[in-house]
């Protein structure tokens, strides 16, 4: 796999503690859609060589993933990894982290979200909560969260998945594998290519709703997604290079299509073949090609005493602009 790599400097970490300072009073966080057509010429402060990294990931497309090293982040002002995503406190503390990772995410494109995740929020937390350690999202721990592409149903997914690390004291890592560098048959990869499977929205983008604004227009669109799924291909593109959409977890075959099954199993074994470990430590961003790339987590021990694993997340489109997907909320960046 092909994983850039860049260290930032000290007059770089500086001119990102600047940025930052001159943002931290603003009036929307970089959680809020608004702040990202507020604030966009904050890129223009962005280091001219952390700029360069992300933006050659983007017109490049050479590398599936990126991994910026360096990001000034201060322990004590973080305080402790908050023991859901929703704690009140735990997005005015870190609100540094969300600025370098909402100005780098300017850099890759356009932020968004969707409106049935975290209430809308553009930067999301990722961190364990307690009795979500077996499911297949991002507040398990127990289970192997196993590879997918980041919203892999939705025809409007992200073309960039960007992780700040905040906190990972255990070096829990998190897997990338390229499409690029699997090997299948020319059978294997013509059934890949039809519209053979069947990918359903992950439970978080249904549970999360149901259980705090039932009525929200963006659940019934999730539901319709579920019950009524458009058949897919799961790689697409060019054939000699591929891109790939898949959720294993939350997939199914067309009809009893064996050898559909048989080439979607052949390609996670593959995928698991070529993987890579990234550990994305505190101050670390990672990005990853959502079209070229897979990713997941191992497995780990949560501990719920502040000491836990907790990563930043936002999601970036090359366009906002797509037709049949809808933008109902404010800013035009939270998506159904």
């Amino acid at each position: 796999m092909s994983l850039a790599e860049y260290e930032l400097r000290p007059q770089e970490k500086d001119e990102l503690l600047a940025l930052a300072k001159s943002l931290r009073d603003a009036e929307e966080s970089p959680g809020a859609p608004e702040f990202y057509g507020n604030h966009w010429t904050a890129l223009e402060r962005l280091p001219p060589g952390l700029r360069r990294v992300l933006e050659g990931v983007r017109r490049s497309g050479r590398n599936h993933a990126c991994l910026v090293h360096g990001f000034p982040l201060n322990e004590l002002e973080i305080g402790p990894t908050p023991l859901h995503w929703d704690a009140p406190e735990s997005d005015e503390r870190a609100r540094d982290a969300e600025i370098y990772l909402g100005v780098c995410a300017m850099a890759m494109g356009e932020p968004f979200t969707w409106a049935t995740l975290q209430s809308g929020r553009i930067i999301q937390n990722i961190l364990p909560i307690a009795g979500d350690e077996d499911r297949q999202n991002g507040y398990g721990s127990d289970a192997l969260l196993e590879f997918h592409t980041e919203d892999g149903f939705h025809p409007g997914r992200c073309d960039y998945l960007m992780l700040l690390g905040l906190r990972n004291p255990d070096r829990v890592p998190t897997t990338v594998a390229s499409v690029w560098d699997i090997e299948l048959t020319a059978g294997e990869r013509r059934i890949l290519s039809g519209r053979r499977f069947h990918i359903f929205p992950d439970d978080e983008h249904i549970r999360q709703l149901e259980a705090r604004s039932p009525d929200h227009p963006a659940l019934h669109e999730a539901r319709r997604m579920r019950d009524h799924p458009e058949p897919v291909a799961v790689l697409f593109g060019a054939s000699a290079r591929p891109y790939m959409r898949l959720d294993r977890p939350f997939m199914s075959v067309v009809g009893a299509d064996r050898d559909a099954e048989r080439a979607l199993d052949r390609l996670m074994e593959e995928l698991l073949r070529v993987q890579r470990d990234v550990v994305v430590e505190q101050g670390s961003l990672l990005v990853v090609d959502n079209y070229a790339a897979a990713h997941g987590r191992r497995s780990f021990t949560s501990r719920y005493d502040g000491t836990d694993r907790w990563l930043k997340k936002i999601t970036v489109r090359l366009s906002l602009r797509q037709e049949g997907v809808s933008m109902p909320l404010s800013g035009n960046r939270v998506l159904i």
